[in-house]
């Protein structure tokens, strides 16, 4: 987790840039952060101090993705929004199955099939945050690929599933 969010960062920081550029300082820092982490983490073995580590980079991200939509591409509201309320509605369910887990277990246990499947809020916890990082994903394209003057259009694939379709901008 704080591999990839260190990538998202990284991209995200680095979305106006040329092509060609590399930003070595902020590659540096991020891999170095990564690296201190897991080095404390598997000495301590203390998960509250890993999801505040990686709470910090979440953070990071949509501090720099409200900058985005509301400065520079005000119109990519919607999917950076969306990206975000779908993850942290996850996060929400999550805290809620750490802090209810053994009275949401005697739930379960009383309740139909069908009742105790949807009240794994553990498991909406993985389905949620992988769908919002996966927004986050497109909408980090998106971004990206304006800046590179390609003309991005979301797409559904069989309808339902968004995918960034680009073509480059034809010279005059």
């Amino acid at each position: 987790m704080i591999y990839s969010c260190c990538v998202f960062v990284y991209c995200m920081f680095e979305c106006f840039k040329t092509k060609s550029s590399i930003n070595y300082h902020l590659l540096f820092t991020l891999v170095l952060f990564s690296l201190i982490v897991t080095t404390i983490y598997l000495k301590v073995k203390e998960p509250i101090f890993h999801q505040v580590m990686y709470g910090m980079l979440v953070f990071t991200l949509v501090l720099r993705s409200i900058y985005i939509v509301t400065w520079v591409y005000p119109w990519l509201r919607g999917l950076g929004y969306t990206s975000l309320t779908v993850f942290l509605l996850g996060f929400l369910l999550w805290n809620v199955d750490n802090i209810f887990c053994d009275s949401l277990r005697n739930f379960r246990k009383r309740a139909p099939p069908i009742l105790g499947v949807t009240t794994q809020f553990h498991a909406w916890w993985h389905i949620l945050t992988g769908l919002g990082s996966y927004l986050h994903i497109l909408f980090s394209l998106y971004t990206r690929t304006l800046y590179l003057r390609y003309r991005p259009k979301v797409k559904f694939l069989f309808g339902v599933w968004p995918m960034v379709m680009f073509e480059p901008q034809r010279k005059h």
